[in-house]
């Protein structure tokens, strides 16, 4: 048996540590080669670490948040010389001592394993045991460990000779015990539903099913008791109590890492950024019929298209007149590099939290064109499966909470660009046309954008100019 050294692996770009997101084993776990053993973190790109050689796993190297340095040890893994996993020359052949780690996970035998065995039987086989049982069981329980404290021998029990027991009394006496020390008190769903409703906390009431299952009316009996009492009588003076709602506790303390801190230190470079927004109201009825005929027409053969692709082309065809937008700010070297290519990052929501990727040369893409790279750059992001180089080089970022958009927001900018448009959602309103009120397909643009090389007059304009494109989408195909 060799021990092989897992690294942290370079991802290169001159990247001197990284976040160590999750682990996917822990120390004893057999592993297989290419299993992947854990996820780490940098620039917002996940990497997963697979695994090189087949065995079992050692020691692993810090917990979820850390920041490992590259080339630093990850974990160490005990390799095995046989099995399924290929080897190379001068590999021996598995020993009693690498085989002996499995043997002791799968064996029935394991403590943790056995522990973890008889608390789910306990929870789905219940042993019906009368009222007096328990309280005997609770008795000796407490007789036990009183005993153990002392430094005595626990022996509890009736006097006399003791009685030998056969396997299944064992068992049984196993089950319970487990099921006394930590197993939660056994009831159904809409009895706990029910307990929530009227403030009973469930290990405090005394069960009557069987095997001590929890009952309706054991809640109802706890509930009725304590409202008597005199400390009852109190909490029922409350008018909230009195209408059956039941105050909220507790606290969770949730530790910021992985992705969620990246977006925290972005958002706090971000701070420093002097923002300031302009909102425009963009009439879009004739933008939104085009999109229904044109998904009506080529949904099947070309893809559906959302408001997306016709704001990505409208960007690409402003941006020529207004350069200073499609730019990039390096403040420690007071340079603005701007750009011919138009590089869109896309504000992508995830479970683990916002991402950005970038749809590379906007301005080279059709509708259809750029509505399925935006697709495939999303169910990328949401899958964790996006690239670091899909997620850097944007030159402008386009953010759209779709029909959560709100009326209006105020975007932060994605620095190091200096411009970020966002999209709020379409509704109808009553509008003045040619005298008349009429109904008509209103959405506001909240654009935000970096004060210190922009001004508000460039801006404004460059807004002006996205809403002509949108007002009159006819141009949209007009070079």
């Amino acid at each position: 048996m060799a021990a092989h050294i897992v690294k942290v692996p370079d991802i290169g770009e001159g990247i001197a540590e990284v976040e160590l997101v999750q682990w996917e084993v822990q120390p004893g776990d057999t592993v297989v080669a290419d299993q992947v053993l854990a996820e780490v973190m940098t620039d917002k790109a996940t990497v997963e670490v697979p695994s090189p050689i087949a065995g079992v796993v050692a020691a692993i190297t810090g917990k979820p948040g850390d920041k490992l340095a590259v080339g630093s040890e990850l974990l160490r893994i005990d390799g095995e010389g046989g099995g399924a996993a290929p080897h190379g020359p001068g590999t021996s052949a598995a020993t009693d001592t690498v085989r002996e780690p499995a043997k002791s996970q799968s064996a029935p035998s394991a403590p943790k394993h056995v522990a973890r065995d008889v608390g789910d039987y306990a929870l789905s086989q219940p042993t019906p045991r009368t009222s007096a049982e328990s309280e005997a069981g609770a008795t000796a329980t407490s007789q036990r460990s009183d005993a153990v404290r002392a430094g005595g021998p626990a022996r509890v029990g009736r006097s006399g000779p003791s009685t030998p027991h056969d396997g299944t009394s064992t068992a049984r006496s196993a089950i319970a015990g487990a099921t006394a020390a930590s197993a939660k008190p056994l009831a159904s769903p809409s009895v706990r539903h029910h307990a929530r409703e009227l403030s009973v906390e469930l290990a405090e009431v005394h069960g009557t099913g069987p095997g001590g299952r929890v009952l309706h009316e054991d809640v109802e009996r706890h509930a009725a008791r304590a409202m008597a009492s005199p400390a009852g009588g109190q909490q029922s003076s409350s008018p909230a109590m009195a209408r059956g709602y039941p105050p909220r506790e507790g606290e969770t303390a949730v530790p910021v890492i992985g992705l969620r801190r990246q977006i925290a230190q972005h958002m706090q470079a971000a701070l420093a950024i002097p923002h300031f927004t302009y909102v425009e109201e963009v009439d879009v009825t004739e933008l939104e019929n085009l999109r229904a005929r044109l998904n009506e027409r080529y949904a099947d053969t070309r893809g559906k298209l959302t408001m997306l692709p016709f704001l990505m082309r409208a960007i690409a065809l402003a941006l020529p007149d207004f350069p200073q937008m499609n730019a990039r700010y390096d403040h420690a070297n007071g340079m603005v590099t701007r750009y011919a290519a138009v590089n869109i990052g896309i504000a992508t929501q995830t479970n683990a939290g916002l991402i950005v990727p970038v749809v590379r040369h906007a301005e080279a893409r059709d509708l259809w064109d750029s509505a399925k790279e935006v697709a495939r750059l999303a169910a990328a992001a949401r899958a964790s499966k996006v690239t670091r180089e899909e997620l850097s080089g944007s030159t402008i970022t386009l953010t759209s909470l779709g029909p959560l958009g709100g009326i209006v927001t105020t975007p932060v900018i994605n620095a190091p660009e200096v411009a970020i448009i966002g999209v709020n959602r379409i509704v109808e309103r009553p509008t003045m046309i040619g005298g008349a009120v009429v109904g008509r397909r209103m959405m506001n643009l909240s654009s935000s954008f970096d004060h210190r090389v922009i001004d508000g007059m460039n801006a404004a304009e460059f807004v002006q100019a996205l809403r002509g494109y949108l007002e009159c989408p006819g141009l949209l195909f007009v070079e």
